[in-house]
Protein backbone atom coordinates (compact mmCIF):
# COMPACT_ATOMS: atom_id res chain seq x y z
CA UNK A 1 0.00 0.00 0.00
CA UNK A 2 1.38 3.24 -1.04
CA UNK A 3 1.97 5.60 1.86
CA UNK A 4 1.06 9.74 0.86
CA UNK A 5 4.03 10.71 -0.20
CA UNK A 6 4.25 7.84 -2.66
CA UNK A 7 0.59 8.47 -3.81
CA UNK A 8 1.82 11.93 -3.90
CA UNK A 9 4.62 11.66 -6.91
CA UNK A 10 2.81 9.18 -8.54
CA UNK A 11 0.01 11.45 -9.03
CA UNK A 12 2.26 13.95 -10.50
CA UNK A 13 3.75 11.21 -13.15
CA UNK A 14 0.75 10.93 -14.41
CA UNK A 15 -0.39 14.36 -14.66
CA UNK A 16 3.22 14.71 -16.08
CA UNK A 17 2.54 12.21 -18.59
CA UNK A 18 -1.03 13.67 -19.73
CA UNK A 19 0.55 16.95 -20.53
CA UNK A 20 3.17 15.86 -22.11
CA UNK A 21 0.56 13.77 -24.33
CA UNK A 22 -1.59 16.33 -24.79
CA UNK A 23 1.29 19.28 -25.63
CA UNK A 24 2.37 16.49 -28.34
CA UNK A 25 -1.05 15.68 -29.75
CA UNK A 26 -1.52 19.14 -30.24
CA UNK A 27 1.84 19.24 -32.77
CA UNK A 28 0.73 16.44 -34.54
CA UNK A 29 -2.51 18.34 -34.93
CA UNK A 30 -0.66 21.22 -35.73
CA UNK A 31 1.58 19.82 -38.00
CA UNK A 32 -1.21 18.27 -40.05
CA UNK A 33 -3.38 21.20 -40.31
CA UNK A 34 -0.27 23.03 -41.55
CA UNK A 35 0.45 20.89 -44.33
CA UNK A 36 -3.06 20.47 -45.65
CA UNK A 37 -3.38 23.82 -45.72
CA UNK A 38 0.00 24.26 -47.63
CA UNK A 39 -0.87 21.47 -50.46
CA UNK A 40 -4.58 23.15 -51.19
CA UNK A 41 -4.86 25.72 -54.21
CA UNK A 42 -1.32 25.71 -54.93
CA UNK A 43 -1.05 27.02 -58.32
CA UNK A 44 1.88 27.06 -61.18
CA UNK A 45 3.44 30.98 -60.72
CA UNK A 46 6.12 32.64 -63.18
CA UNK A 47 8.53 34.47 -61.29
CA UNK A 48 8.91 38.09 -63.02
CA UNK A 49 11.51 37.65 -65.62
CA UNK A 50 15.44 39.06 -64.83
CA UNK A 51 17.41 41.40 -67.20
CA UNK A 52 19.75 41.44 -69.84
CA UNK A 53 22.39 43.49 -70.34
CA UNK A 54 24.22 44.39 -73.61
CA UNK A 55 27.13 46.76 -74.73
CA UNK A 56 27.66 48.55 -78.41
CA UNK A 57 29.85 50.57 -79.59
CA UNK A 58 29.66 53.05 -82.28
CA UNK A 59 32.88 53.51 -83.69
CA UNK A 60 31.71 56.63 -85.89
CA UNK A 61 34.46 58.85 -88.25
CA UNK A 62 34.83 61.38 -85.63
CA UNK A 63 34.04 59.62 -82.17
CA UNK A 64 33.66 56.73 -80.54
CA UNK A 65 30.86 56.00 -78.24
CA UNK A 66 29.48 52.97 -75.87
CA UNK A 67 26.20 52.39 -75.27
CA UNK A 68 25.75 49.70 -72.32
CA UNK A 69 21.38 48.00 -72.96
CA UNK A 70 19.02 46.60 -70.96
CA UNK A 71 16.22 44.38 -71.70
CA UNK A 72 13.68 41.86 -69.85
CA UNK A 73 14.88 38.29 -70.55
CA UNK A 74 11.55 36.96 -71.33
CA UNK A 75 11.59 39.34 -74.40
CA UNK A 76 8.21 40.37 -76.31
CA UNK A 77 7.01 38.80 -79.10
CA UNK A 78 10.08 37.91 -80.38
CA UNK A 79 12.30 41.09 -79.64
CA UNK A 80 13.26 42.46 -76.41
CA UNK A 81 12.63 45.68 -74.90
CA UNK A 82 15.63 47.39 -74.62
CA UNK A 83 16.19 50.52 -72.58
CA UNK A 84 19.46 52.62 -72.18
CA UNK A 85 21.32 52.51 -69.13
CA UNK A 86 24.10 54.49 -69.78
CA UNK A 87 26.40 55.94 -72.00
CA UNK A 88 29.96 57.04 -72.41
CA UNK A 89 31.98 58.87 -74.99
CA UNK A 90 35.52 57.82 -75.98
CA UNK A 91 38.44 60.37 -75.49
CA UNK A 92 39.87 61.17 -78.82
CA UNK A 93 38.84 60.84 -82.40
CA UNK A 94 37.72 58.18 -84.53
CA UNK A 95 39.19 54.83 -84.51
CA UNK A 96 40.10 54.74 -88.24
CA UNK A 97 42.30 57.64 -86.74
CA UNK A 98 44.84 55.58 -85.16
CA UNK A 99 45.32 53.81 -88.52
CA UNK A 100 49.33 54.56 -87.99
CA UNK A 101 49.29 53.56 -83.97
CA UNK A 102 46.45 50.71 -83.64
CA UNK A 103 47.47 49.91 -80.18
CA UNK A 104 46.13 53.52 -79.11
CA UNK A 105 42.90 52.65 -80.11
CA UNK A 106 42.14 49.78 -78.35
CA UNK A 107 43.45 51.49 -74.78
CA UNK A 108 41.24 55.19 -75.86
CA UNK A 109 38.14 52.80 -75.35
CA UNK A 110 39.24 51.25 -71.77
CA UNK A 111 37.95 54.02 -69.29
CA UNK A 112 34.64 53.77 -70.94
CA UNK A 113 34.38 49.89 -70.44
CA UNK A 114 35.87 50.51 -67.28
CA UNK A 115 32.27 52.67 -66.67
CA UNK A 116 30.32 50.05 -68.17
CA UNK A 117 31.52 47.35 -65.82
CA UNK A 118 30.02 49.81 -62.72
CA UNK A 119 26.63 49.33 -64.51
CA UNK A 120 26.09 45.63 -64.98
CA UNK A 121 25.89 43.42 -61.87
CA UNK A 122 29.07 41.55 -61.32
CA UNK A 123 27.22 37.72 -62.01
CA UNK A 124 25.93 39.01 -64.99
CA UNK A 125 28.81 40.62 -66.94
CA UNK A 126 30.48 37.03 -68.59
CA UNK A 127 26.85 36.36 -70.22
CA UNK A 128 26.90 40.40 -71.81
CA UNK A 129 26.61 40.36 -75.71
CA UNK A 130 28.76 43.37 -76.44
CA UNK A 131 29.44 44.47 -79.79
CA UNK A 132 31.60 47.06 -81.91
CA UNK A 133 30.45 48.42 -85.27
CA UNK A 134 32.13 51.01 -87.35
CA UNK A 135 30.85 53.11 -89.77
CA UNK A 136 32.17 55.27 -92.38
CA UNK A 137 35.25 56.09 -91.09
CA UNK A 138 36.25 52.47 -91.28
CA UNK A 139 34.54 51.92 -94.69
CA UNK A 140 37.03 54.61 -95.97
CA UNK A 141 40.01 52.99 -93.80
CA UNK A 142 39.05 49.67 -95.36
CA UNK A 143 39.08 51.10 -98.91
CA UNK A 144 42.52 52.91 -98.49
CA UNK A 145 44.20 50.51 -96.43
CA UNK A 146 43.05 46.91 -96.04
CA UNK A 147 45.97 46.07 -93.65
CA UNK A 148 45.94 48.88 -91.27
CA UNK A 149 42.30 48.52 -90.86
CA UNK A 150 42.56 44.91 -89.32
CA UNK A 151 44.96 46.07 -87.34
CA UNK A 152 42.75 48.53 -85.70
CA UNK A 153 40.28 45.68 -85.39
CA UNK A 154 42.67 43.40 -83.90
CA UNK A 155 43.36 45.90 -80.98
CA UNK A 156 40.06 46.99 -80.05
CA UNK A 157 39.42 43.68 -80.30
CA UNK A 158 42.53 42.72 -78.10
CA UNK A 159 41.31 45.38 -75.27
CA UNK A 160 37.64 44.35 -75.18
CA UNK A 161 38.45 40.79 -74.90
CA UNK A 162 40.70 41.61 -71.74
CA UNK A 163 37.14 42.56 -69.44
CA UNK A 164 34.74 39.99 -68.63
CA UNK A 165 31.64 40.45 -71.78
CA UNK A 166 30.81 37.85 -74.07
CA UNK A 167 33.02 39.54 -77.43
CA UNK A 168 31.08 38.53 -80.19
CA UNK A 169 33.07 40.83 -82.23
CA UNK A 170 33.97 44.04 -84.60
CA UNK A 171 32.74 44.63 -87.97
CA UNK A 172 32.02 47.23 -90.71
CA UNK A 173 28.28 47.99 -90.65
CA UNK A 174 27.42 48.53 -94.64
CA UNK A 175 26.15 51.89 -95.09
CA UNK A 176 21.96 50.75 -95.84
CA UNK A 177 22.93 48.74 -92.30
CA UNK A 178 23.91 51.63 -90.57
CA UNK A 179 20.69 53.67 -92.09
CA UNK A 180 18.49 51.09 -91.21
CA UNK A 181 19.43 50.83 -87.67
CA UNK A 182 18.84 54.23 -86.84
CA UNK A 183 15.07 53.86 -88.13
CA UNK A 184 14.53 50.99 -85.89
CA UNK A 185 15.91 53.40 -83.16
CA UNK A 186 13.82 56.23 -83.97
CA UNK A 187 10.65 54.24 -84.20
CA UNK A 188 10.84 52.16 -81.26
CA UNK A 189 11.33 55.78 -79.15
CA UNK A 190 9.02 57.37 -80.31
CA UNK A 191 6.55 54.27 -79.65
CA UNK A 192 5.46 53.59 -83.51
CA UNK A 193 6.63 49.98 -83.02
CA UNK A 194 5.61 49.03 -79.95
CA UNK A 195 3.70 50.93 -76.56
CA UNK A 196 2.57 50.30 -73.34
CA UNK A 197 -1.13 50.03 -73.01
CA UNK A 198 -3.68 51.21 -70.43
CA UNK A 199 -4.21 47.39 -69.98
CA UNK A 200 -0.67 47.15 -68.91
CA UNK A 201 0.42 45.11 -72.10
CA UNK A 202 3.02 46.31 -74.63
CA UNK A 203 0.59 46.44 -77.45
CA UNK A 204 1.63 47.32 -81.45
CA UNK A 205 0.13 50.41 -81.98
CA UNK A 206 -2.68 50.83 -84.24
CA UNK A 207 -3.22 53.55 -87.27
CA UNK A 208 0.25 54.39 -86.51
CA UNK A 209 2.39 56.07 -89.42
CA UNK A 210 6.20 55.09 -88.91
CA UNK A 211 8.75 58.24 -89.16
CA UNK A 212 11.63 58.45 -91.57
CA UNK A 213 15.02 58.31 -90.42
CA UNK A 214 17.93 60.87 -91.65
CA UNK A 215 21.33 60.35 -90.27
CA UNK A 216 24.57 63.04 -91.67
CA UNK A 217 27.61 61.20 -89.95
CA UNK A 218 31.56 62.60 -90.42
CA UNK A 219 31.93 60.67 -93.64
CA UNK A 220 28.26 59.63 -94.98
CA UNK A 221 24.39 60.14 -94.69
CA UNK A 222 21.47 58.15 -94.74
CA UNK A 223 17.81 58.23 -95.95
CA UNK A 224 15.74 55.41 -94.18
CA UNK A 225 11.53 55.46 -94.77
CA UNK A 226 8.61 53.62 -96.02
CA UNK A 227 7.56 54.90 -99.18
CA UNK A 228 4.25 54.38 -100.43
CA UNK A 229 5.24 52.65 -103.36
CA UNK A 230 6.94 49.43 -104.44
CA UNK A 231 10.57 49.90 -104.36
CA UNK A 232 12.22 49.69 -107.91
CA UNK A 233 15.81 48.86 -106.60
CA UNK A 234 16.06 46.06 -104.12
CA UNK A 235 19.62 47.12 -103.39
CA UNK A 236 17.79 49.83 -101.64
CA UNK A 237 15.33 47.97 -99.62
CA UNK A 238 15.71 46.15 -96.46
CA UNK A 239 13.42 43.85 -94.66
CA UNK A 240 12.56 43.53 -90.73
CA UNK A 241 10.38 41.73 -88.34
CA UNK A 242 10.27 43.61 -85.21
CA UNK A 243 7.61 42.62 -82.15
CA UNK A 244 5.69 40.41 -84.50
CA UNK A 245 5.31 42.69 -87.54
CA UNK A 246 7.03 43.11 -90.81
CA UNK A 247 8.59 46.13 -92.58
CA UNK A 248 9.82 46.99 -96.08
CA UNK A 249 11.78 49.89 -96.09
CA UNK A 250 13.63 51.94 -98.72
CA UNK A 251 17.44 53.00 -96.90
CA UNK A 252 20.39 54.32 -99.05
CA UNK A 253 23.92 55.78 -97.53
CA UNK A 254 26.35 57.81 -99.56
CA UNK A 255 29.46 57.77 -98.79
CA UNK A 256 31.65 60.70 -98.88
CA UNK A 257 28.65 63.19 -98.55
CA UNK A 258 29.32 62.68 -94.59
CA UNK A 259 29.93 67.06 -93.28
CA UNK A 260 33.85 66.51 -93.27
CA UNK A 261 34.40 64.53 -96.30
CA UNK A 262 31.95 66.97 -97.74
CA UNK A 263 34.37 70.27 -96.93
CA UNK A 264 37.35 67.71 -97.88
CA UNK A 265 36.08 67.54 -101.22
CA UNK A 266 35.21 71.08 -101.64
CA UNK A 267 38.38 72.35 -100.68
CA UNK A 268 40.09 70.07 -102.72
CA UNK A 269 38.12 71.27 -105.47
CA UNK A 270 38.51 74.80 -104.80
CA UNK A 271 41.95 73.88 -104.44
CA UNK A 272 41.89 72.23 -108.06
CA UNK A 273 40.45 75.78 -109.83
CA UNK A 274 44.00 76.83 -109.12
CA UNK A 275 46.32 73.79 -108.56
CA UNK A 276 49.46 75.65 -108.15
CA UNK A 277 48.58 78.46 -106.29
CA UNK A 278 49.33 78.66 -102.67
CA UNK A 279 46.24 80.39 -101.65
CA UNK A 280 43.28 78.82 -101.93
CA UNK A 281 39.97 81.33 -101.26
CA UNK A 282 37.05 79.96 -99.42
CA UNK A 283 33.40 81.12 -99.90
CA UNK A 284 31.94 79.03 -97.00
CA UNK A 285 35.08 80.00 -94.59
CA UNK A 286 33.48 83.87 -92.91
CA UNK A 287 35.57 86.95 -94.15
CA UNK A 288 39.09 87.30 -92.47
CA UNK A 289 39.29 83.80 -91.19
CA UNK A 290 42.50 82.41 -92.14
CA UNK A 291 44.17 78.99 -91.91
CA UNK A 292 47.14 77.18 -93.16
CA UNK A 293 46.25 73.60 -94.01
CA UNK A 294 49.17 70.94 -95.90
CA UNK A 295 48.31 69.11 -99.06
CA UNK A 296 48.37 65.40 -97.32
CA UNK A 297 45.10 67.01 -94.71
CA UNK A 298 42.97 67.73 -97.94
CA UNK A 299 43.62 64.83 -99.83
CA UNK A 300 44.26 61.71 -97.07
CA UNK A 301 40.52 60.04 -98.31
CA UNK A 302 39.33 57.77 -100.89
CA UNK A 303 36.55 60.36 -101.40
CA UNK A 304 39.63 63.12 -102.12
CA UNK A 305 42.51 61.49 -104.08
CA UNK A 306 45.35 63.47 -104.26
CA UNK A 307 46.64 64.43 -107.80
CA UNK A 308 50.01 62.71 -108.41
CA UNK A 309 52.24 66.10 -109.39
CA UNK A 310 51.52 67.55 -105.80
CA UNK A 311 53.77 67.22 -102.61
CA UNK A 312 51.72 65.94 -99.35
CA UNK A 313 53.91 68.36 -97.11
CA UNK A 314 53.21 71.78 -99.58
CA UNK A 315 51.41 74.07 -97.25
CA UNK A 316 48.54 76.21 -98.26
CA UNK A 317 46.78 79.71 -97.17
CA UNK A 318 42.81 79.02 -96.90
CA UNK A 319 41.03 82.49 -97.20
CA UNK A 320 37.58 83.00 -96.08
CA UNK A 321 35.59 85.55 -98.71
CA UNK A 322 32.43 84.81 -96.69
CA UNK A 323 30.11 84.84 -99.84
CA UNK A 324 27.05 82.45 -99.42
CA UNK A 325 25.63 82.52 -102.92
CA UNK A 326 29.55 81.56 -104.20
CA UNK A 327 29.52 79.28 -101.14
CA UNK A 328 26.32 77.45 -102.47
CA UNK A 329 27.31 77.19 -106.36
CA UNK A 330 30.52 75.49 -105.00
CA UNK A 331 28.34 73.12 -102.84
CA UNK A 332 26.12 72.49 -105.82
CA UNK A 333 28.92 70.90 -107.80
CA UNK A 334 29.40 68.57 -105.69
CA UNK A 335 26.51 66.86 -106.11
CA UNK A 336 25.29 64.94 -109.79
CA UNK A 337 21.57 65.40 -109.71
CA UNK A 338 20.73 64.15 -113.22
CA UNK A 339 18.47 61.06 -113.40
CA UNK A 340 17.94 57.96 -115.57
CA UNK A 341 15.43 57.97 -117.77
CA UNK A 342 11.82 57.27 -116.37
CA UNK A 343 13.39 57.06 -112.52
CA UNK A 344 13.14 59.22 -109.67
CA UNK A 345 16.59 59.52 -107.71
CA UNK A 346 18.36 61.63 -105.22
CA UNK A 347 21.60 62.50 -106.45
CA UNK A 348 24.12 60.50 -108.40
CA UNK A 349 21.96 58.48 -110.35
CA UNK A 350 20.56 56.42 -107.26
CA UNK A 351 17.25 55.32 -106.75
CA UNK A 352 14.86 57.41 -104.41
CA UNK A 353 11.04 57.06 -104.47
CA UNK A 354 9.79 60.68 -103.18
CA UNK A 355 9.78 61.44 -99.39
CA UNK A 356 6.50 60.36 -97.60
CA UNK A 357 5.63 61.09 -93.84
CA UNK A 358 7.47 62.75 -90.75
CA UNK A 359 11.09 62.40 -90.51
CA UNK A 360 13.35 63.25 -87.94
CA UNK A 361 17.08 64.32 -88.76
CA UNK A 362 19.63 63.79 -86.09
CA UNK A 363 23.64 63.90 -85.71
CA UNK A 364 25.28 66.11 -88.25
CA UNK A 365 21.59 67.64 -89.39
CA UNK A 366 20.95 67.94 -85.64
CA UNK A 367 24.02 69.71 -84.15
CA UNK A 368 24.13 71.91 -86.45
CA UNK A 369 20.59 73.04 -86.68
CA UNK A 370 20.80 73.42 -83.33
CA UNK A 371 23.69 75.67 -83.02
CA UNK A 372 21.88 78.11 -85.42
CA UNK A 373 18.94 77.68 -83.20
CA UNK A 374 16.72 76.16 -86.25
CA UNK A 375 15.25 73.16 -84.29
CA UNK A 376 12.09 74.39 -83.77
CA UNK A 377 10.27 73.28 -87.19
CA UNK A 378 10.56 76.81 -88.55
CA UNK A 379 9.75 77.34 -92.73
CA UNK A 380 11.94 75.86 -95.03
CA UNK A 381 12.56 79.95 -96.35
CA UNK A 382 13.29 81.32 -92.84
CA UNK A 383 15.91 77.99 -92.13
CA UNK A 384 17.41 79.53 -95.68
CA UNK A 385 17.56 82.81 -94.77
CA UNK A 386 19.00 82.34 -91.47
CA UNK A 387 21.75 80.15 -92.97
CA UNK A 388 22.42 82.73 -95.25
CA UNK A 389 22.25 85.78 -92.61
CA UNK A 390 25.23 83.70 -90.42
CA UNK A 391 27.13 83.09 -93.76
CA UNK A 392 27.63 87.21 -94.13
CA UNK A 393 29.07 87.57 -90.73
CA UNK A 394 32.46 88.69 -90.23
CA UNK A 395 34.98 86.34 -88.82
CA UNK A 396 35.66 88.98 -85.46
CA UNK A 397 32.04 88.74 -85.16
CA UNK A 398 31.52 85.30 -84.93
CA UNK A 399 34.04 85.12 -82.40
CA UNK A 400 32.62 88.07 -80.76
CA UNK A 401 29.40 86.04 -80.69
CA UNK A 402 30.49 83.17 -80.10
CA UNK A 403 33.55 82.81 -78.18
CA UNK A 404 32.81 79.44 -76.62
CA UNK A 405 32.71 77.98 -80.26
CA UNK A 406 35.92 78.81 -81.87
CA UNK A 407 37.27 75.52 -82.94
CA UNK A 408 34.33 74.82 -85.47
CA UNK A 409 32.70 77.82 -85.98
CA UNK A 410 34.40 78.69 -89.14
CA UNK A 411 32.45 75.87 -90.45
CA UNK A 412 29.12 76.63 -89.67
CA UNK A 413 28.05 78.07 -93.10
CA UNK A 414 29.35 75.81 -94.97
CA UNK A 415 27.76 73.02 -93.52
CA UNK A 416 24.78 74.66 -92.88
CA UNK A 417 23.94 75.61 -96.58
CA UNK A 418 25.81 71.50 -97.62
CA UNK A 419 22.55 70.48 -95.25
CA UNK A 420 20.17 72.78 -97.10
CA UNK A 421 21.38 71.44 -100.28
CA UNK A 422 21.48 67.62 -99.45
CA UNK A 423 17.73 67.74 -98.28
CA UNK A 424 16.35 70.18 -100.45
CA UNK A 425 18.25 69.14 -103.91
CA UNK A 426 19.78 65.84 -102.98
CA UNK A 427 16.74 64.29 -100.96
CA UNK A 428 13.57 66.51 -102.45
CA UNK A 429 12.30 67.99 -99.61
CA UNK A 430 10.25 71.33 -100.68
CA UNK A 431 7.92 74.24 -98.93
CA UNK A 432 5.48 72.12 -98.42
CA UNK A 433 7.37 68.85 -96.73
CA UNK A 434 10.22 70.32 -94.87
CA UNK A 435 7.44 71.16 -92.46
CA UNK A 436 7.47 67.18 -91.69
CA UNK A 437 11.30 66.93 -90.90
CA UNK A 438 12.09 67.27 -87.07
CA UNK A 439 15.63 67.59 -85.78
CA UNK A 440 16.42 66.22 -82.41
CA UNK A 441 19.45 64.49 -80.88
CA UNK A 442 17.10 62.26 -77.87
CA UNK A 443 14.27 60.85 -77.30
CA UNK A 444 13.32 60.54 -73.43
CA UNK A 445 16.59 59.86 -71.96
CA UNK A 446 17.98 57.73 -74.86
CA UNK A 447 20.36 58.76 -77.65
CA UNK A 448 19.24 58.36 -81.71
CA UNK A 449 21.61 56.46 -83.56
CA UNK A 450 22.13 53.30 -84.99
CA UNK A 451 23.10 51.43 -81.78
CA UNK A 452 19.52 50.80 -80.59
CA UNK A 453 18.62 49.92 -83.69
CA UNK A 454 21.42 47.48 -83.87
CA UNK A 455 20.85 45.85 -79.93
CA UNK A 456 16.91 45.49 -80.70
CA UNK A 457 17.53 43.91 -83.64
CA UNK A 458 20.11 41.50 -82.02
CA UNK A 459 17.36 40.54 -79.07
CA UNK A 460 15.45 38.40 -82.22
CA UNK A 461 18.77 36.11 -82.20
CA UNK A 462 19.56 36.20 -78.88
CA UNK A 463 17.72 33.44 -77.23
CA UNK A 464 15.24 34.29 -74.59
CA UNK A 465 15.34 33.03 -70.95
CA UNK A 466 12.67 30.69 -70.20
CA UNK A 467 10.44 31.63 -66.60
CA UNK A 468 11.31 30.24 -63.69
CA UNK A 469 8.57 28.26 -62.87
CA UNK A 470 7.84 27.69 -59.33
CA UNK A 471 4.62 26.54 -56.97
CA UNK A 472 2.89 29.55 -54.94
CA UNK A 473 -0.79 29.73 -53.03
CA UNK A 474 -3.08 32.53 -51.89
CA UNK A 475 -1.45 34.79 -49.32
CA UNK A 476 -3.89 34.13 -47.00
CA UNK A 477 -3.68 30.16 -47.01
CA UNK A 478 0.82 30.72 -46.57
CA UNK A 479 -0.27 33.10 -43.20
CA UNK A 480 -2.71 30.04 -41.86
CA UNK A 481 0.11 27.37 -42.93
CA UNK A 482 3.10 29.40 -41.46
CA UNK A 483 0.62 30.27 -38.20
CA UNK A 484 0.31 26.70 -37.62
CA UNK A 485 3.58 25.52 -38.20
CA UNK A 486 4.92 27.84 -35.46
CA UNK A 487 2.19 26.32 -33.10
CA UNK A 488 3.16 23.11 -33.88
CA UNK A 489 7.06 23.86 -33.15
CA UNK A 490 6.14 25.73 -29.99
CA UNK A 491 3.86 22.91 -28.53
CA UNK A 492 6.95 20.43 -29.35
CA UNK A 493 9.67 22.54 -27.60
CA UNK A 494 7.03 22.81 -24.63
CA UNK A 495 6.83 19.44 -24.00
CA UNK A 496 10.80 18.38 -24.61
CA UNK A 497 11.29 21.34 -22.11
CA UNK A 498 8.51 19.47 -19.27
CA UNK A 499 9.61 16.19 -20.36
CA UNK A 500 13.92 17.60 -19.37
CA UNK A 501 12.57 19.79 -16.34
CA UNK A 502 9.39 19.04 -14.82
CA UNK A 503 10.51 16.74 -11.22
CA UNK A 504 7.87 15.22 -9.40
CA UNK A 505 7.98 16.77 -5.70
Amino acid sequence: MLTWPGYKAGRGMEYKAKVITGLLTATCVFSIIALILSAVHVKDVFLPPGSKFGLVFDAGSTHTALYVYQWPADKENGTGIVSQVESCTVNGSGISSYADNPAEAGASLKPCLDKAMTAIPVEQQRETPTYLGATAGMRLLREQNSTKADQVFAEVSKTIREYPVDFRGAQILTGNEEGAFGWITVNYLLETLIKFSFTGKWEHPQNTEVLGALDLGGASTQITFQPGVTIEDKNTSVHFRLYGTNYSLYTHSYLCYGQMQALKRLTAALHQDSLYAQQISQPCYPKGYQENITIAEIYDSPCVPIPSMLSPAQVLTVTGTGNPAACRAAILKLFNFTCGANRTCGFDGVYQPPVRGQFFAFSGFYYTFSFLNLTSQQSLSHVNATVWDFCNNTWSKLVETFPQNKEHLHTYCMVGLYILTLLVDGYKFDEHTWSNIHFSQKAGNTDIGWTLGYMLNLTNMIPMEALEHVKGQQPSLWAGAISFIVLAIVAGLVAILLQCFWKSK
